[in-house]
């Protein structure tokens, strides 16, 4: 984390996704606590994690190359290759409108403490930013 972010503004979103919580992520997360924020999130929270909205994008992108990847590699390259061809602002855009998101997840979901906290945490971040 410190050589992403050199600033000491790291901070990293704990989903309890299963990759996160196994014994190895765990342990790392404990050596290395001090490196970075640890912001918790609602668990298993898809419509609240713009990792999804990539996804599905580079999916999309995937899909409507042509010939379809043979190979491995093939498949890899068709990846990159599909990741740098997304708009320069694409990410910039999916965090901006976190805000925005978590307001409609809390007016439909209602008042929920989980999502009032990340609410109340992106809203923060985007008037000091």
């Amino acid at each position: 984390m410190s050589i992403l972010h050199s600033d000491g503004l790291g901070q990293f979103q704990q989903d309890n996704a299963t990759p996160h919580a196994s014994r190895v992520a765990t342990k790392w997360l404990q050596e290395h606590s001090s490196d970075f924020r640890h912001f918790h999130w609602p668990p298993k929270s898809q419509d609240m994690n713009i990792i999804e909205d990539i996804w599905d994008a580079l999916l999309h992108a995937v899909e409507k190359r042509s010939p379809p990847s043979r190979t491995p590699m093939d498949f890899l390259t068709t990846l990159q290759d599909s990741w740098c061809e997304f708009p320069p602002g694409y990410l910039q855009t999916l965090v901006e409108f976190l805000p925005r998101r978590f307001a409609s997840l809390l007016l439909f979901r209602g008042p929920r403490h989980d999502i009032r906290q990340v609410y109340q945490f992106f809203w923060i971040f985007s008037v000091l930013s």
